[in-house]
């Protein structure tokens, strides 16, 4: 077995190898407008400094969001177009149960990352193993009462101290952790989520209202 995870659903750029037993290589890079010319480069340095070629994966997974309409897009765009040339499966997961499993808590928390306009992507964990709600998008002050006394992961805890006062890292999401989480889902039989995004929200960029068509006369 040897997974290559990817994720671009939040300004992490972020790339790992496992093998199913241990992490061979990983990299991530935190910029936001960068994604699509960072994500490829990366890969090829994992890949290098693990000492294999592409074509020796088995098992792509991808972070498949929520996230951000355009970041979100290179990852999965990138992970599909590498299952389909090499003919193996692609596994989605949540990119907030990756956070949630790099925090490895055994205690009821959550996890939150920014979700620009002043929101976060959101759900709640028993463990960081089990999630128990679905992902969300919420203003962190309607949060605040329903996550009382919560932990929360991420960089949407870390963004708003008022609504979540028990912010915790890691700050932002690691393919490592991804991977991990793949390699121990793929051991026990676990499901995975089919790698299409979950944006929860539309994209920032909207055609004009009244747009006017020009036709040639």
């Amino acid at each position: 077995m040897l997974l290559l995870a990817v994720d671009t659903a939040t300004p992490a750029v972020t790339v790992a190898l496992h093998d199913g037993g241990s992490l061979l290589a990983a990299e991530s890079a935190v910029d936001a407008r960068r994604h699509g010319e960072l994500l490829l480069p990366a890969v090829d340095r994992v890949l290098t400094g693990a000492g294999v070629k592409l074509d020796a994966v088995t098992d792509v997974v991808v972070g498949v969001g929520p996230g951000p309409y355009t970041g979100l897009r290179v990852g999965l765009v990138t992970a599909l177009s590498f299952g389909s040339a090499l003919g193996v499966p692609v596994r989605g997961l949540c990119t907030l149960d990756g956070l949630a499993y790099a925090a490895g808590l055994d205690e009821p928390f959550a996890v939150a990352t920014d979700a620009r306009r002043k929101e976060v992507y959101w759900a709640r964990y028993a463990d960081s193993r089990t999630r128990l709600t679905d992902p969300a998008v919420d203003r962190p002050a309607e949060l605040a009462e329903a996550l009382a006394g919560l932990p929360v992961v991420g960089a949407g805890g870390l963004l708003y101290p008022d609504a979540f006062p028990d912010a915790r890292g890691p700050e932002h999401q690691s393919a490592a952790a991804l991977a991990a989480l793949a390699a121990a889902k793929l051991a026990a039989g676990g499901d995975f989520l089919p790698p299409l995004p979950l944006y929860l929200r539309r994209p920032d960029a909207q055609v004009p209202k009244n747009y006017k068509v020009v036709t040639p006369k």
